[in-house]
């Protein structure tokens, strides 16, 4: 089982964790509401974890354009 971090905005894999188990809380999921976690976390058939996040190259983009946040994709 994997958890993968990718980006929501350019898709590239920001990180990955190869783990059998993990706790949720140590990952920060028990933070989130039910609908942040139907949203940023996807478990896949293989039993690996999706996570969707923001890259640092992404981060800047919105911070240097803060109108790119009412887009739901800004990278073409």
């Amino acid at each position: 089982m994997s958890i993968v971090y990718h980006c929501k905005h350019c898709r590239n894999i920001v990180g990955e964790l190869d783990q059998q188990m993990i706790e949720a809380e140590k990952l920060g999921f028990d933070t989130l509401n039910n609908e942040e976690k139907s949203e940023m976390i996807q478990h896949q058939a293989n039993g690996d974890v999706h996570v969707k996040t923001i890259c640092e190259n992404c981060q800047d983009s919105l911070e240097q354009h803060p109108h790119y946040h009412e887009l739901d994709f800004f990278i073409q």
